[in-house]
């Protein structure tokens, strides 16, 4: 009895490994088609409107403006700063390459940044007070919930308000 459950187990999961393999034996009419993203996928453009200039971005999944779950790629060149500012959802970023400097905060100060390194995940909660800089030229992937808005402590810091 023990050897045939053992058979049976190893049969059932080596179908389910076949299965889980082959995406097409998984979806069904109707779903949704699976995303696969390569670096060489990634068209960044300027903007987004709402950080300095200098940024560039691609979203990769979802949109933005809307109140959903997203996903967007960020380049930031080195020297680059994002004044005090917080967004009314939870940000997400991993930090991809380079470096991101990172602190809570009303003011702009860079000897209280922590450094996150690539690989490194950060989890700010809704309407905190923080800001940003790099030294090199750093990627970071924002994955949370729309819809995404960027709220200067100071509204002068807003690139939208500049002309």
């Amino acid at each position: 009895m023990r050897q045939s459950l053992g058979v049976i187990f190893a049969v059932a999961l080596g179908i389910s490994v076949t299965v889980v393999s082959s995406p097409a034996a998984v979806l069904q009419e109707g779903q949704a088609v699976p995303t696969f993203v390569t670096p060489s996928d990634v068209a960044m453009k300027d903007g987004p409107p709402a950080l300095p200039p200098g940024a560039q971005f691609a979203v990769l999944e979802g949109n933005p403006k809307e109140a959903e779950f997203f996903t967007m790629r960020l380049k930031l060149p080195a020297g680059y700063k994002v004044p005090p500012h917080q967004h009314p959802a939870i940000e997400r970023v991993t930090v991809l390459s380079g470096q991101l400097h990172v602190a809570l905060g009303d003011t702009f100060d860079p000897s209280k940044a922590k450094e996150l390194k690539a690989g490194s995940y950060m989890k700010i909660p809704p309407r905190t007070n923080h800001y940003a800089f790099t030294k090199e030229e750093t990627i970071l992937q924002l994955t949370t919930i729309g819809p995404w808005e960027v709220i200067y402590v100071n509204p002068a810091d807003d690139p939208r308000k500049k002309k």
